[in-house]
């Protein structure tokens, strides 16, 4: 997978825009205002991006959450050195995943699990809940196989050539696996940009499983 991303790493967002007609900012920063409405106002502790590729989503975290510690993590080592050096000054970014700490106070893996193996995804999310520190919280968002919208993009898009889609039920069983819980579900980024005036009423359809994306919400016990 590495290798895979390495290669796309300098024209990644490029790529990312032609595939989904849309620009790529909006989606990071969908992404940043969910996690604006789980945290406190005025949060400081400890964001892990995880899978945070050349630093998109990253950044809208450090626009929205400019009191707090921030770090990525990518396999993609040509991916990590495409991060902005203004970003990287905020934390750590790295391709090593023995650099990663064990106390976040929340852990994102957006749109990662799709290129994992699904006998591989258990443990990944295994290691990302020992990465918690005490009331942590571990996010999984990903592709909503129920858009059909959502399966035409990813079945045209040149990153996703590996994507093996997986539903919220199997999200919330390695949230719950991982021993963590009561497992939140919200469904995410509804309206394209042709309807971009009704996106304010989008946090109020979270229950409608017809979200572009959605998002498994698990916290320690």
């Amino acid at each position: 997978m590495a290798a895979e991303f390495d290669k796309f790493a300098h024209r990644y967002r490029q790529i990312l825009d032609a595939s989904v007609g849309e620009d790529s900012e909006y989606f990071a920063e969908a992404k940043a205002r969910y996690l604006a409405r789980l945290l406190p106002a005025g949060f400081d502790g400890k964001l892990l991006d995880y899978g945070c590729g050349v630093g998109l989503v990253a950044a809208q975290l450090a626009t929205w959450f400019p009191n707090a510690e921030l770090h990525g993590y990518d396999v993609s080592s040509e991916s990590i050195a495409e991060v902005p050096e203004p970003l990287t000054r905020k934390g750590r970014f790295t391709a090593d995943g023995e650099a990663l700490d064990a106390d976040y106070d929340l852990v994102l893996i957006a749109n990662v699990l799709h290129h994992i193996r699904p006998v591989d995804r258990q443990a990944r999310i295994d290691d990302l809940a020992a990465r918690l520190g005490p009331g942590g919280r571990l996010v999984i968002v990903e592709h909503n196989p129920l858009n059909p919208a959502t399966r035409w993009v990813v079945a045209h898009c040149p990153l996703d050539e590996d994507a093996v889609l997986l539903g919220r039920r199997e999200s919330v069983r390695l949230i719950e696996r991982a021993g963590l819980g009561p497992a939140r579900v919200d469904y995410i980024v509804f309206f394209p940009r042709a309807l971009s005036a009704l996106r304010n009423v989008e946090p109020h359809l979270r229950w409608l499983p017809l979200g572009a994306q959605y998002a498994v919400v698990g916290q320690t016990r």
